[in-house]
């Protein structure tokens, strides 16, 4: 019995050490990530990757609000990283160019119906750029070049991109708000796979 119980023991050990540390878990309250993921579903997030390592174009993302936003709140969001530091971005009639290519995003519910891109040194939403009193818009100075991401940023949008609080709303996130790559969906059930 008691060698059952230091077995049990240790591996809550071992489960708390990779709750706190590696992997967490993340609910979804939202469509934004629809159809990726749905409301309700449970996700697991890599957290351990992310201080190693960079967030990578295509990623799906768990982060904390830009705390400089009114009204966003401060439950953590999971969005897809689209762009990062140095790229070029532009959404034109529906389709995402990322240093002049476009994306093929198969996991979209649907094409935006906006225009945006990188300009002048801001984030440009349907001939508009983003007003940096309710929006993360990084000084001039920060910038490397007018028209690509500055360095330390990056640009999050949901896959569900016409009802999603995003990028396009908010702007640019910083670096150090990152939280972990979401990777695996484990709930419920008929939900469970891998995410990409």
């Amino acid at each position: 019995m008691r060698e059952y119980l230091d077995a049990f023991i240790i591996a809550g050990a071992v489960a708390l050490v990779l709750m706190r540390f590696v992997v967490r878990t993340f609910w979804i309250p939202s469509g934004s990530m629809e159809p990726t993921l749905a409301i309700n579903d449970v996700l697991l997030a890599n957290e351990i990757q992310y201080r190693f390592g960079s967030p990578q174009d295509g990623q799906v993302a768990v982060f904390k609000p830009p705390p400089q936003v009114p009204g966003l709140g401060t439950t953590d969001l999971i969005k897809r990283v689209v762009a990062g530091p140095g790229d070029r971005l532009r959404i034109h009639d529906g389709i995402v160019y990322r240093n002049g290519k476009a994306l093929k995003e198969p996991y979209l519910k649907q094409a935006p119906d906006y225009e945006l891109t990188l300009a002048d040194y801001d984030l440009v939403v349907d001939g508009i750029p983003l007003d940096p009193t309710r929006a993360v818009v990084p000084p001039r100075s920060a910038w490397q070049a007018p028209d690509r991401v500055p360095n330390g940023y990056y640009i999050m949008l949901g896959d569900n991109r016409n009802d999603s609080d995003d990028s396009h709303f908010w702007g640019f996130l910083q670096r150090d708000q990152f939280i972990g790559h979401a990777f695996f969906v484990f709930w419920p059930l008929a939900r469970i796979e891998p995410l990409h």
